[in-house]
């Protein structure tokens, strides 16, 4: 059975973790997000060592229990298994997404950066659950040097990809932002910033799901 998304996509940076008690932080924070809803979660730590992403991941994973919670890894696809999370994501630089398909196999989840502007050549037939749109508002929480799209290029990219595709859109959406992304034809916002900069992350992440749903 296909994975049915949330309409929410949690990304958590490690910019946003402290260097001193992780393992307790990431606990005390898994667990809190676990009680506020949350049922899908991104790890993106983009320059620590394998080390300090197993050790990350193995506080999250205990606060976010597998078969309850749905963990992606941003980038190291060799590392997922280890860290017991269910997923990677995958950009332009990582691995291809079909050989993170073929090293994780069909139990997993794979996704990967579908375009901005337009679709990325070829991207509807590589084997991946959802595809990744945007920047769709400028964002500081992520590197990128393409435009922001906003609503009209989220809708652009839906009539290319046609109406299956899961579209995950990015970057610098707010809530009050979100209603006009998802109706543009978005499946699922993703957010990092505007959650995990709040003072009470998991009480914004109810708020959230309350005015989504």
């Amino acid at each position: 059975m296909p994975f049915s998304f949330p309409l929410i996509y949690p990304i958590l940076d490690s910019s946003t973790i402290p260097a001193t008690g992780r393992a307790e932080f990431l606990h005390r924070l898994g667990s809190a997000l676990a009680e506020s809803g949350v049922t899908l979660l991104e790890y993106r730590n983009k320059t620590g060592s394998d080390a300090e992403l197993l050790a990350d991941a193995a506080a999250l994973r205990a606060a976010l229990p597998a078969g309850q919670i749905t963990l992606i890894l941003d980038d190291r696809s060799a590392l997922v298994e280890a860290a017991g999370f269910d997923g990677v994501h995958v950009d332009a630089g990582d691995l291809p997404p079909a050989e993170a398909r073929r090293l994780l196999g069909p139990g997993r989840i794979v996704g990967t950066f579908g375009g901005s502007d337009t679709l990325l050549p070829g991207i509807l037939s590589e084997p991946v659950d959802y595809l990744a749109i945007g920047p769709v508002y400028p964002t500081t929480t992520k590197q990128t040097a393409k435009p922001p799209i906003g609503p009209d290029g989220v809708r652009r990219l839906r009539e290319q990809a046609g109406p299956d595709a899961v579209l995950v859109a990015a970057a610098g959406i707010t809530l009050a932002t979100a209603p006009a992304v998802l109706e543009a034809g978005a499946s699922v916002v993703a957010v990092s910033a505007a959650i995990f900069h709040a003072s009470d992350p998991a009480a914004e992440f109810r708020r959230w799901l309350q005015q989504l749903h």
